[in-house]
């Protein structure tokens, strides 16, 4: 097979670098396009892209503005790069203050509109403007031992608590709740069309635990210590997770563990 070709939406700290850093490791061959808002500031980034020259591409993508998006994924394909095997759509923000709502007092739309463009909109663009390049994927990700088999992978980093059976008492982060549940929408109806053809793509939500990273850490209180996973944990898991993936999958709101979470 040809060497894989990843993408990683949101790479500038957090799980998305450290998507690139186990990306690479993986293979030796490995290709990572590593997209983020603000790259001159992405130092830990842009030292890996320092590390891996000639593996490690890092572009310019600002969820809220969709000329970026297209832009990029025009460049992709001018510089010659014919697939992509695997589209991971990380990038996340609770709420613009820092700070979910726990009430009605606290909802805005400006709130409301920036989380839900993050955490859902972008990710959608993002699909469709790589899907052309996900439907020539070599399936390099995912199982190879499938009757049916596939392109590329779509993963969409989600969140438990954007399931609505699983909301039964706390309630609040009106925001980041709903956000999470559109992204989940997003990646049923994705699975639906993108499976369609002699190129089907994979794409599963995907809850990454309780990783210690800058957007939970606020909430590690309520949380037991053993199950505050690091990022290089939650990535080998989601890894492994993806690694496994056939097209029986696809559609799927999953844990890091591969527990099937309710809708």
């Amino acid at each position: 097979m040809a060497s894989p070709v990843a993408l990683v939406q949101g790479a500038s700290r957090g799980l998305g670098l450290q998507f690139c850093r186990s990306l690479l490791r993986r293979s030796p061959t490995a290709h990572v396009i590593a997209t983020c808002r603000n790259p001159e500031n992405a130092k830990e980034l842009l030292a890996l892209q320092n590390e891996n020259r000639n593996r490690l591409d890092v572009e310019k993508i600002d969820l809220a503005l969709p000329r970026d998006i297209q832009g990029v994924a025009e460049k992709v394909k001018e510089s010659g790069v014919s697939k992509l095997d695997l589209l991971i759509n990380c990038a996340g923000v609770l709420h613009p203050s820092g700070r979910g709502e726990t009430s009605l007092r606290d909802v805005s739309i400006e709130g409301l509109s920036t989380t839900l463009t993050t955490n859902a909109v972008g990710p959608l663009l993002m699909a469709k403007h790589f899907a052309p390049l996900l439907s020539k994927g070599s399936g390099e990700y995912g199982s190879k031992a499938q009757s049916k088999p596939h392109a590329g992978v779509i993963v969409n980093i989600s969140a438990r608590v954007g399931s609505i059976l699983d909301n039964k008492g706390l309630g609040g982060w009106y925001s980041y709740r709903m956000s999470k549940a559109a992204l989940n929408m997003a990646t049923k109806n994705l699975s639906i069309e993108l499976a369609r053809g002699r190129s089907p793509v994979i794409c599963v939500s995907v809850h990454p635990g309780t990783v210690n990273t800058d957007l939970s850490r606020p909430y590690h209180k309520s949380v037991p210590k053993d199950k505050i996973f690091t990022a290089e944990y939650s990535v080998e898991c989601i890894l492994k997770l993806v690694d496994g993936l056939t097209m029986e999958d696809t559609g799927k709101f999953l844990a890091w563990d591969g527990e099937p979470i309710p809708f």
